[in-house]
């Protein structure tokens, strides 16, 4: 509802628009349908379930989200996750999860946590997204190659360990086919611009299986019974207290992927058609999709780049087009649906051959090895390798964790504590009337954030300060914020000047930063005639307190 608000504040609707939105609605309809059945296969659904959950989605978003152009359903990032949890917990948990991601979705985003989302360094992101690749690359053998592998673990090893131990069941005609259609996919994105490589490799392979019938080719039909030319009905899923906590887990992973995935093709519709997104209701409006589509027979759906940017490219302009792209695959079910069941599955394991070479972003990610620093290249790498063989969420849990320990100690190595040994050249401070201060009096310049990573560096510092000093003069106006172990760094250090009869003077202490130094009761400690806002008056506040000692 905010995003068809938005447009018809933006004067979405003239005849011109609604014309271009209906027609970019037509043909990212026609590029989600071969997309919306191969991400169901390979997520261990449904054919016809990943249509269901491209209508519900891209309906929702398109009216509850935060972008006006994007367009939501299943994606290639979510098949590593839910192939295991259908394999686990069946369709019917996969169903829950969902539901209960879509929650934790609109939680988030009225949390506001939409901005936080975005703080996910680059590296990690590329690294979970080439593993998710891999994984999608690997375990679309079986059905590129037409292979009749033994049952295997859900571990990634165990997996590509069973497909290679079965090449020798290779099927020729299943290879060639989906080669052929490998071909049509390569050199369409190439060449034809209006009309999807995907469709057109789907048409081209089922009618040639459909010409020729050749043997041990696997096709939706033969292996689904086709798809039923009907739409769904409402169902709620059945619950009980141990499967929702048994599912509590998979259902964090959806929703983390899920508002990773959504906000990156904000980000990328926002940079093709110049608008600005509403994180936080993008993140309401795929909670809502997630929470939906399950009840009409659907899963789990994210903002997808590619439909997104076809989308955009086709002169999307407002929500209508997510809306009408609903519209087309209701109409395709109700009146295609009856030949969906001649498509060869190799076809579709070829959509998601180049699904996944998009998704790897090797181009990105080499120069991501070539040119950034080691540490986030080990990041990256350490990332991707725990997506692979481990967990997407145990990836990207270690991956932030690494990127935030290693930035901590970046900043903590940036913060300076320097000593100033002539007064008098400090440009800040005028040659008249200031004070020059005799022996006893110490000025130290702090430079950065003085927080936990930084706390023992200025202690160690001031730790070697000669003791007959009498005044020690901190100049803060660098400090841009302080954290709990910051102030109490502070007030350990005015507690230890004050034993040996010293003054510890705070100089040009930003506003914030005096606020938590007085909530923190560090200026009540030092006093607040002690807190001075520049270095002359400083100056002069330390030969005063010189002059009152003096016999």
């Amino acid at each position: 509802m905010i995003a068809l608000l938005q447009a018809k504040a933006a004067g979405l609707w003239s005849r011109s628009h609604i014309r271009n939105n209906v027609l970019a609605g037509v043909v990212v309809g026609v590029v989600a349908l071969p997309l919306a059945m191969a991400f169901a296969i390979a997520s261990g659904a449904r054919p016809e379930q990943g249509i269901y959950t491209a209508i519900v989605a891209a309906l929702l978003t398109s009216i509850f989200g935060g972008t006006r152009v994007q367009i939501s359903g299943p994606t290639g990032a979510f098949i590593a996750v839910l192939s295991i949890i259908t394999a686990q917990h069946g369709i019917a948990g996969l169903q829950i999860a969902t539901l209960m991601a879509g929650a934790i979705l609109v939680v988030f985003g009225l949390a506001g946590l939409g901005a936080v989302i975005k703080y996910i360094p680059n590296p990690v992101i590329a690294g979970f997204t080439a593993g998710i690749a891999v994984i999608i690359f690997v375990g679309q053998w079986k059905d590129f190659l037409g292979l009749t592998p033994a049952t295997a673990g859900l571990r990634f090893h165990e997996k590509l360990w069973s497909l290679v131990e079965a090449l020798p069941t290779i099927n020729w005609a299943t290879t060639g086919l989906a080669l052929l259609a490998l071909g049509i996919l390569t050199v369409g994105a190439r060449y034809l611009r209006r009309i999807p490589a995907p469709l057109i490799a789907l048409l081209v392979v089922t009618v040639v299986q459909a010409v020729f019938q050749f043997k041990g080719v696997a096709t939706i039909g033969s292996a689904y019974g086709g798809i039923p030319r009907t739409l769904p009905t409402f169902s709620i899923p059945t619950l009980d207290l141990a499967r929702v906590l048994s599912l509590v887990g998979p259902a964090f992973t959806i929703a983390l992927l899920g508002a990773i995935e959504s906000l990156l093709s904000a980000v990328v519709a926002d940079g093709m058609s110049g608008t600005h997104h509403d994180s936080n209701q993008e993140l309401i409006g795929q909670g809502i999709a997630n929470i939906v589509a399950p009840l009409f027979g659907g899963f789990a759906a994210t903002g997808a780049i590619a439909r997104t940017a076809t989308n955009i490219r086709n002169g999307a302009t407002s929500p209508l087009a997510g809306m009408v792209h609903s519209v087309f695959l209701i109409l395709v079910i109700l009146l295609l649906a009856p030949l969906a069941s001649a498509i060869p599955l190799c076809c579709l394991s070829a959509v998601l051959f180049v699904v996944s070479w998009n998704m790897s972003e090797l181009p990105h990610v080499a120069r991501l090895i070539r040119g950034a620093p080691k540490v986030d290249v080990g990041i990256l790498l350490l990332t991707f390798l725990l997506t692979v063989f481990v967990d997407l969420v145990v990836a990207v849990n270690v991956g932030v964790i690494l990127a935030a320990l290693f930035f901590m100690r970046r900043m903590a190595e940036s913060v300076t504590v320097e000593q100033h040994i002539d007064v008098l050249s400090i440009p800040s401070v005028p040659r008249a009337p200031a004070v020059p201060p005799t022996n006893g009096v110490i000025i130290y310049s702090i430079d950065g954030p003085v927080f936990f990573g930084a706390a023992e560096k200025l202690e160690r510092t001031l730790a070697h300060i000669q003791r007959p000093a009498t005044t020690l003069i901190l100049r803060m106006g660098n400090v841009p914020f302080v954290d709990a172990t910051g102030i109490f760094a502070i007030e350990e250090i005015v507690s230890d000047f004050k034993r040996h009869g010293a003054v510890v003077l705070l100089v040009e202490v930003r506003p914030n930063v005096r606020y938590k130094l007085d909530r923190g009761g560090v200026i009540a400690h030092v006093g607040p005639e002690n807190v001075i806002d520049t270095l002359n008056l400083a100056l002069l506040r330390a030969e005063e307190l010189q002059a009152a000692v003096r016999p």
